[in-house]
């Protein structure tokens, strides 16, 4: 190479590696543009198309709504006929004048059920395939007298009718009457526990098709004496 050549050479060498390391950089410089815009057309994508969400199911609260969809449940009726005698005295002071007695033959009706309003997520415990339910404690919903085959037997004011005249006064006491007596005998003979064996039967059916395997419905039973609260009433 001829000397006068020689710095033309190495200009050349230097401006060849000066070129190639501003491509570089260049190189480096829109790589990095591209990465970090990948990044944020990711973050973007996420805001503007969220991830799809795993849906959390809570099989106690849907099965509480099922059931009180079915509100109050009446499951049992109980039919009666009492005779119920009541009366008033008339006084004079301390002594009997005349009595006046009236015998009322009444007919009554009791519902006993079970009120599902009362059920909470608390009553209801799900395992697997297995669901166990504690039912409220059966109750008389409803009692009332059959007024059309209800009536007054006999009305008797005493000796010369002396006797106060209170027919409307001893008659609906005697249908008060009534009412605690076929409620008494309602659970005396064993009406709530019935509610109980049938309410078990159609929670049973209505959850029949949820998916799960084993269906326990636990009930509260009424013991007899406790009817005697509604004997105090009599």
């Amino acid at each position: 190479m001829h000397p006068s050549n020689k710095p033309l050479f190495i200009l050349k060498h230097i401006l060849f590696w000066a070129t190639g390391s501003i491509s570089m950089v260049m190189l480096l410089f829109f790589v990095g543009i591209w990465q970090t815009s990948d990044r944020i057309l990711n973050i973007v994508e996420k805001v503007v198309y969220p991830q799809p969400v795993n849906p959390q199911i809570d099989i106690p609260t849907l099965v509480v709504k099922q059931i009180q969809g079915v509100e109050e449940l009446t499951t049992t009726v109980y039919t009666m006929e009492a005779t119920v005698p009541t009366s008033a005295e008339r006084k004079l002071g301390d002594f009997v004048i005349a009595t006046t007695k009236l015998l009322y033959i009444g007919h009554g009706e009791v519902r006993a059920g079970i009120d599902l309003s009362q059920i909470t997520t608390e009553d209801i415990k799900v395992n697997n395939d297995k669901i166990a339910i504690n039912l409220p404690p059966p109750q008389i919903l409803d009692s009332k007298i059959d007024v059309n085959n209800s009536y007054v037997y006999d009305y008797d004011r005493g000796f010369l009718n002396l006797g106060p005249d209170v027919a409307p006064d001893l008659q609906t006491l005697a249908q008060q009457q009534t009412l605690a007596k076929i409620v008494y005998s309602a659970c005396r003979d064993g009406a709530l526990n019935i509610a109980n064996e049938k309410a078990k039967e159609v929670i049973i059916q209505l959850l029949a098709n949820t998916g799960f395997n084993q269906i326990e419905i636990n009930t509260t039973s009424l013991p007899p004496q406790d009817c005697q609260t509604f004997d105090a009433e009599l």
